[in-house]
């Protein structure tokens, strides 16, 4: 699921350094930088909570493949397929 910036509440006006050759190419195409800024700060945002949650839980995820691979799937005996 992609977060909407209604999820992140009220809007801030914020200073950012960007390319010049690649704002002046976005304004040509009637890019709304605001917009796509946002977009690529949240996509960066669930990239980094999504690593950041990976490598907190690295052991257990190790753990459970360990056990699968030396018991096998535990309701396998289950399967209809």
């Amino acid at each position: 699921m992609r977060p909407t910036s209604s999820q992140y509440g009220a809007r801030k006006p914020t200073n950012v350094t960007l390319d010049e050759a690649l704002l002046a190419e976005a304004k040509a195409l009637n890019i709304n930088i605001s917009q796509a800024a946002e977009a690529g700060l949240a996509r960066a945002v669930a990239l980094r909570r999504e690593q950041c949650w990976l490598a907190e839980n690295q052991a257990a995820l190790e753990s459970s493949n360990a056990y699968v691979e030396a018991h096998g799937l535990p309701l396998a005996r289950h399967r209809m397929f």
